[in-house]
């Protein structure tokens, strides 16, 4: 019984030591005096046994600082009924050029009608004979009303048949 004494002397003597390291000057008279450790520094609370260390109590501060949003003028959004500003931008069409077939004793008449039916799109039989005898007549006559490049490309045609055929091209706008 002497050893069991002394060996529970020598615990609660540890355990105050212990203890004091955990608590502060003012409540360290109270463990000098107690000879049982302090169930709430030493036991959790879970009835599972087993020591466990006690948290310590801190006091955590959390301020939170709001701005007030300041006041910007808010864009309209643009509606899709309403028309786009561009720059409205002219453009020229292509000038357009009059395919003239100049008139000439010499034609064969069946010739020339053939030739014009088979080189130009737009022309069929009677008009080409009518333009052929306002040629005639009159020196020249126009055959249509074309872009530069097509009227050049029937007029290089007619030119290549064989007897020739007389073509011009005069610009739209120019009356001579």
């Amino acid at each position: 019984i002497r050893y069991i004494v002394a060996a529970t002397a020598l615990m609660v003597c540890c355990l105050n030591v212990v203890a004091s390291a955990f608590v502060t000057p003012s409540s360290s008279a109270r463990f000098a005096s107690v000879s049982t450790p302090s169930p709430a520094l030493f036991m959790s609370d879970d009835k599972e046994g087993g020591a466990a260390i006690a948290k310590p109590k801190i006091q955590t501060k959390t301020t939170t600082v709001t701005k007030q949003k300041q006041k910007q003028k808010q864009r309209q959004k643009q509606r899709t009924s309403d028309p786009i500003n561009r720059r409205d931008e002219e453009f020229e069409d292509a000038p357009m050029y009059r395919l003239m077939l100049l008139g000439d004793e010499e034609y064969d008449i069946v010739h020339v009608v053939e030739r014009m039916c088979a080189i130009l799109d737009d022309m069929d039989e009677d008009a080409a004979s009518t333009i052929l005898n306002q040629a005639q007549i009159a020196g020249k006559a126009m055959c249509g009303k074309y872009p530069f490049e097509h009227a050049e490309m029937y007029k290089e045609q007619l030119a290549r048949s064989d007897p020739i055929i007389y073509a011009d091209l005069e610009e739209e706008n120019k009356r001579d």
